[in-house]
């Protein structure tokens, strides 16, 4: 037994020896991959599906990384997704406009073990999450008035409602996995830059949503506001609640606006992330 502790104190004391930490920051971009239908596009015509993923945008990284030995390593990241604009409502036809488009605001973590191919180039495999952020809708909707409409405002023909409002959805806790392939050029002993792909598989269940902004006006024809605030988030037009919570299950039976189905939304993505580490060297150098 004492050979046994003997023997594992100097494993420890080895890759501590040998060990290596770095830090790095890094920006890129990533576009939506294994994108499913988000929304719809609907004109006089026809309808059309919007596909796309929440993953797409620019992001934002740190990380840290310790190389046990020559080869391999772990590595733990925190990074910011700052998502592009996604339709998911565009509505074109002679009695309503709709533009609704939403995006991600998320910040996630992945832990992930590195194995370095060469002194330059590596890969990274691990689980990824989602620690915290939205995926906020931006909703525009004009709806013009019937002259029935028209005439209980005391207003002409032509006029119209218009109505803006923002939707923070949340989601569950999700668990998804990252890969990335990348070289590193060594700059100095202590500074390297780097560039990677690098993949990110994972999808989230809304859990709830919030209505954060609502106002609707009524508009003349000529543009000008006849009402100004008729709806706001205090005083919101039948059909809209200002909490929503998504479950799996919803009897047919229910009558509670708040209470909705729950639905997946994607967040994978396949990006490039350009730069910068700086590496503390141990006594025995590790790369």
């Amino acid at each position: 037994m004492k050979h046994v502790f003997i023997v594992f104190i100097a494993m420890c004391i080895s890759t501590i020896t040998f060990g290596q930490f770095q830090v790095s920051v890094s920006s890129g971009y990533a576009i939506g991959s294994a994108g499913m239908k988000i929304g719809e596009k609907v004109s006089i015509s026809e309808t059309e599906n919007s596909y796309g993923s929440y993953g797409e945008g620019t992001n934002i990284q740190l990380r840290g990384t310790y190389f046990f030995n020559n080869t391999f390593g772990v590595d733990v990241a925190f990074g910011y997704l700052h998502g592009a604009d996604k339709t998911v409502s565009e509505v074109q036809i002679p009695s309503m406009d709709v533009n609704a488009i939403a995006r991600a605001r998320a910040n996630g973590a992945s832990v992930s073990l590195v194995y370095k191919f060469t002194n330059n180039v590596y890969g990274r495999f691990g689980a990824l999450i989602k620690v915290a952020g939205k995926t906020e809708a931006v909703v525009y909707q004009k709806s013009t008035f019937t002259q029935q409409q028209a005439d209980a405002f005391g207003i002409p023909l032509g006029s119209y409602s218009e109505t803006n409002y923002i939707e923070d959805y949340h989601g569950q806790f999700p668990l998804g996995f990252v890969a990335a392939f990348g070289y590193r050029y060594e700059i100095n002993e202590h500074f390297s830059v780097f560039a990677e792909a690098e993949y990110y598989g994972i999808s989230l269940k809304r859990k709830d949503s919030e209505i954060t902004a609502f106002n609707t006006d009524v508009v003349l024809p000529n543009g000008n506001v006849a009402v100004s605030g008729l709806y706001s988030l205090d005083n919101l037009p039948t059909g809209y609640v200002k909490n929503s919570t998504y479950v799996d299950n919803l009897p047919n039976t229910n009558t509670d606006a708040s209470i909705k189905l729950a639905q997946k939304v994607p967040y994978s993505s396949f990006g490039v992330n350009l730069g910068i580490s700086y590496s503390f060297k141990g006594s025995h150098q590790g790369s």
